[in-house]
């Protein structure tokens, strides 16, 4: 994963002085934010920027992708035709975005939309950066109408697919609040100081995963437009230490601005958290002969927050064990995949314990569990994206999403049954659900 660093950026296009006209004065400490991560990009000198914008193409359940090899825009809405851009897109990582996505079931590509010009939502942070930094291709991306989790999973995506040799940045482009104000142009309402202070708290602490906990009610009457953009900014940078940096926060006009910059700690030499914990537990356990203390200095996820969870453990790219939990029965993430990691290399029945000789030779996969939803049929499942727990009585069993070799929900839910112990002629009902993967 070659992600060098991240931001949060606005949009407003009075920042641009032939818009502005002495107004974007107001918003100085946004302006010198902004060619802080300016120079910071240019220091940088990526390969390829990507910029999500909520005022691209947009659609309700698709993650529009901006297609062709080049684009244009200006400000002719804003006054400023003069202001121009031409870029030149990463097409070769567009493609294989797109064909990652389709592979993994993620809604997300360049099909059903039209060749468009750069919105304002991309150019304005091209105005800063193209003062810095000339040699560079861009990915635009549009945040949809889908969940915030859907977004996460996209960023972590893109994440995935980044080739090793190639410098990317990426710029979350979104307003916070449009109803700070009596006075400005959307008018106050009293959700909107609420949540740009609970924002600029999560920022400025780093605990990116409370994005996600943002009470939808709240930001839906805050009138924002970038949380999604910066959900998916977070999937991208998920596995790894980040030092976080609100660089300022302004909201003279009635429009939440944050200017705040993401770095990777030192990334080459870092192990997804999640999976070294697992690594760690049953290397522990086999050493010791005891369970491994809850590490010190977490990320957030893993020490303050619940969810069931399954460790995978692979020898040779062969299953070696597998256990989980469908809720959560510790006290943190982090305790419940030590425990289902000593479990999956100790006691699968369908495997001999692991050796300490075989350590050298394992890896690890771990599979967050996110709460699970009553269906009624089938049709409502998805091998690829959705697990499946089918119930009766107090008979359950659990089949994982996207596993290899299961292509059919047919397959899936039969594989699930005969776990469960549930007979062809017992009734029974069904749950789905998703899962956050590391590896």
């Amino acid at each position: 994963m070659s992600i060098i660093t991240t931001f949060i950026v606005p949009h407003p296009p009075l920042i641009i002085p032939d818009i502005g006209r002495g107004e974007e004065s107001r918003i100085q400490d946004t302006i010198n934010s902004y060619h802080e991560i300016a120079k910071r990009i240019g220091e940088i000198k990526p390969d390829t920027i990507i910029i999500s914008s909520p005022h691209a193409h947009c659609y309700r359940d698709y993650f529009y992708i901006s297609p062709g090899a080049t684009s244009e825009g200006d400000f002719s809405r804003f006054g400023a035709p003069q202001v121009k851009f031409k870029v030149n897109y990463d097409e070769s990582l567009i493609n294989k975005i797109s064909s990652v996505a389709k592979q993994e079931g993620v809604l997300a590509g360049t099909e059903g939309g039209p060749l468009t010009q750069l919105d304002h939502g991309t150019m304005v942070p091209l105005y800063f950066i193209n003062q810095y930094c000339k040699s560079y291709k861009l990915i635009v991306i549009s945040p949809s109408g889908l969940s915030a989790n859907e977004h996460l999973k996209f960023g972590k995506l893109i994440q995935s697919v980044i080739p090793e040799d190639k410098k990317v940045v990426f710029v979350a482009s979104g307003d916070l609040s449009h109803k700070l104000k009596e006075e400005g142009p959307y008018g106050l309402a009293k959700e909107g100081p609420i949540f740009d202070e609970k924002f600029v708290e999560i920022i400025s602490k780093g605990n990116l995963s409370e994005l996600l906990k943002i009470d939808r009610r709240l930001v839906s009457k805050a009138s924002e437009c970038g949380l999604n953009s910066f959900i998916m900014m977070s999937g991208v940078l998920d596995g790894y230490q980040v030092e976080s940096k609100l660089l300022s926060y302004e909201g003279p006009f009635g429009v939440g601005y944050a200017v705040a910059m993401f770095e990777i700690i030192n990334q080459d030499e870092l192990e997804n958290p999640y999976v070294k914990v697992a690594k760690d537990a049953l290397e522990y356990y086999l050493e010791h002969q005891k369970i491994m203390p809850t590490p010190k200095n977490l990320i957030d996820d893993l020490a303050n927050n619940k969810a069931g969870v399954f460790v995978s453990i692979y020898k040779y790219d062969q299953l070696r064990g597998c256990v989980g939990t469908i809720s959560p029965s510790t006290n943190c993430i982090a305790d419940e995949i030590i425990q289902m990691s000593i479990s999956a290399g100790l006691m699968d029945p369908r495997f001999n314990q692991v050796k300490k000789k075989e350590l050298p030779y394992l890896k690890y996969k771990v599979d967050v569990l996110l709460p699970p939803t009553p269906i009624e049929s089938s049709k409502e499942l998805d091998v690829k994206k959705y697990g499946v727990i089918v119930y009766h009585s107090y008979k359950s069993g659990l089949l994982l999403p996207n596993i290899e070799g299961i292509d059919t929900i047919e397959k899936q839910i039969s594989i699930a049954r005969q776990k469960a112990g549930i007979r062809e002629h017992e009734p029974y009902k069904m749950k789905r659900f998703e899962v956050i993967r590391h590896y």
